[in-house]
C-alpha cells in the first residue's frame, strides 16, 4: 500500500503544485477566495468528487465527498486558503489547502478497493472569523470518523494544543457636552473605555499564567474639546481551554460593566468574530500519522509545542477525533517566522513541494490504516471520548 500511495501522489504532484501556485499568484482575504476556492472545486470535480459549492451559506465554502464502493468510516480532511492582507499567503494556506486535497485524492483511488467514504471541506476565513466556527454548529463535522489537515511551518511537529479564545467588543455610550465651558453635562464614554483597561490590567494578576487578554480602541472620541460620547473596545480573552474561557470572559466583562457604572455611560457587549474552542489533539491518531510520515522518509518530527495563539480547527476538535500538525518547508537549519512575506515565498521552493508531497502520502495513509484497522479506531474514538469528560 506504501508504494501504491507514493505513485499515486507522485501521478498528481504538478497538479498539486499548479493548483497551490495559482493561489499563490491570487491571494483572497476570508470569504473572498472566489478564485482560489473554485481552483480547489475544479480539480476535485477531475477527480470525480460530487461537490457543493456555497456550502452552508458560505459563498467560498465547499464539500467534496467521494463514496467508496464499500462501507467504511468518513475521513474528513480540512482544505484552507485565505491569504493575509498586504503580505498574501504569509501563513502557507495555499499548500495546506493543497495538501489536504491532495491526500483526499490520492485516498479516493483506493476506497474503492479498501472502503469508506472521503469528505474535503473547504474552509474560508481561518485568518479572520473562522469558518470552521459556524460549520461546527451547523453539524458538518459531526459525522466524521476523523478530521484532519497539516499546517505548513519550518520544521516538521507533531500536532499540539492551541487557545481558545472569545473576542469581545465593548461599546460604550454616553453624553455630549463642551469639555471646557459645561463639563458636567456630559458623560464621557471614553472614561468608563479607559476604566475597563486599568480594571483588566489589574486582572491579569489573577488569571493562570497561560492566559492572554488584549484589546485596542477602535473609538474614543471627535475632538479634545467635546466630551466622548462613543467608545468602542476590542479584545481577544484566550485560555487553554473553552471551560476557563467561559469564566475568565466573564471577568473580563465586568470589567467593562464597572467602568460603564463609574462613568454613568450605558454598555453593550457583542463578539465581533467568531469565538475559537481549544484545539484537542487526538494523541492516538497523531502517532499512528507520525510513523506513517517516517515510512516516506520524514524522521524529525519535532515534539508539539503548545501553541498561543489559536485557530478554528480547535472547534472541530471538539466534536469528532482531530490533528492538526505542521509540515516543514524549510531546509534544515532554516526558521522562517509565519505571517511575513519571506514565508509566503517559502511556499514555493524544491523543498516546500518536496514536503507537500510526503505529507500528502502520510495523511492518506494515515487513513487507510483507520480505515481496514477497526481496532485502531476503536482506540482513536476512545480517546475522543475521554478527552471530552
Amino acid at each position: 500500500m506504501k508504494e501504491r500511495i507514493e505513485s499515486l501522489t507522485n501521478d498528481i504532484k504538478n497538479e498539486l503544485e499548479e493548483l497551490s501556485l495559482y493561489i499563490y499568484n491570487n491571494p483572497e482575504l476570508g470569504y473572498d477566495e472566489y478564485k482560489s476556492s473554485k481552483a480547489h472545486v475544479e480539480l476535485l470535480r477531475k477527480h470525480r468528487f460530487e461537490v457543493e459549492e456555497g456550502y452552508l451559506g458560505m459563498d467560498t465554502a465547499f464539500k467534496a465527498v467521494y463514496k467508496g464502493q464499500k462501507t467504511g468510516p468518513t475521513v474528513g480532511y480540512l482544505a484552507e486558503y485565505d491569504a493575509l492582507p498586504g503580505i498574501g499567503h504569509g501563513c502557507g494556506h495555499n499548500i495546506l489547502g493543497a495538501v489536504s486535497t491532495g491526500a483526499g485524492i490520492v485516498l479516493s483511488k483506493l476506497v474503492d478497493e479498501i472502503g469508506g467514504n472521503i469528505v474535503v471541506f473547504g474552509t474560508p476565513a481561518e485568518e479572520t472569523s473562522g469558518a470552521k466556527v459556524r460549520m461546527t454548529d451547523m453539524g458538518a463535522f459531526d459525522k466524521l470518523d476523523v478530521a484532519m489537515s497539516a499546517h505548513p511551518d519550518s520544521d516538521f511537529s507533531k500536532s499540539g494544543s492551541s487557545l481558545a479564545l472569545e473576542a469581545i467588543q465593548f461599546t460604550f455610550r454616553g453624553k455630549t457636552a463642551h469639555a471646557a465651558a459645561a463639563p458636567e453635562k456630559g458623560i464621557n464614554a471614553l472614561d468608563a473605555c479607559l476604566a475597563t483597561f486599568h480594571s483588566i490590567n489589574a486582572l491579569r494578576q489573577h488569571t493562570l499564567p497561560e492566559a492572554r487578554i488584549h484589546g485596542i480602541i477602535r473609538a474614543g472620541g471627535e475632538a479634545a474639546n467635546i466630551v466622548p460620547e462613543l467608545a468602542i473596545a476590542e479584545f481577544y480573552v484566550r485560555t487553554t481551554n473553552k471551560h476557563y474561557l467561559i469564566e475568565l470572559s466573564e471577568k473580563v466583562k465586568n470589567c467593562a460593566r464597572a467602568g460603564a457604572l463609574a462613568a454613568g455611560a450605558q454598555l453593550e457587549i457583542t463578539n465581533y468574530e467568531e469565538s475559537f474552542d481549544n484545539l484537542v489533539t487526538n494523541k492516538t491518531l497523531q502517532d499512528t500519522f507520525v510513523k506513517n510520515l517516517g515510512s516516506f522518509g520524514i524522521t524529525n518530527v519535532k515534539p508539539a509545542e503548545d501553541m498561543m495563539g489559536s485557530t478554528d480547527v480547535g472547534n472541530v476538535s471538539q466534536v469528532c477525533p482531530t490533528i492538526h500538525p505542521k509540515f516543514g518547508i524549510c531546509e534544515e537549519g532554516i526558521v522562517i517566522p509565519v505571517h511575513t512575506r519571506e514565508f509566503a515565498e517559502a511556499t514555493l521552493t524544491e523543498t516546500a513541494k518536496t514536503n507537500v508531497s510526503k505529507t500528502v502520502m502520510g495523511l492518506a495513509m494515515t487513513a487507510v490504516d483507520i480505515i481496514v484497522d477497526g481496532e485502531l479506531l476503536e482506540q482513536i474514538k476512545k480517546e475522543f471520548k475521554e478527552a471530552r469528560k
